[in-house]
């Protein structure tokens, strides 16, 4: 059990505590990609939810255990044309 331990519970532990703090200091103007592949700018931050614009007149809440990669303020989003 120890080594079970030691092997995969403790790195996810670290993994999933490192996240909830990226996603806590989360502010309006950031970009991020959802888990579902969504990308958007946080326009608002909720106690257990964020409001995400994903286009023109189109905003969409998540909660914030939705949130997959945040990628900064101000940085280029990755589109392939």
């Amino acid at each position: 059990f120890a080594i079970f331990y030691l092997l995969i519970i403790m790195p996810q532990r670290k993994k999933q505590k490192k996240h909830q703090e990226l996603v806590s200091n989360l502010k309006p103007g950031d970009r991020v990609i959802t888990s579902s592949g969504i990308y958007g700018t946080v326009m608002g931050v909720q106690q257990d939810r964020i409001e995400v614009k994903i286009a023109a007149n189109t905003k969409i809440e998540v909660t914030k255990g939705s949130i997959g990669v945040i990628l900064g303020q101000g940085q280029p989003s990755e589109k392939s044309e």
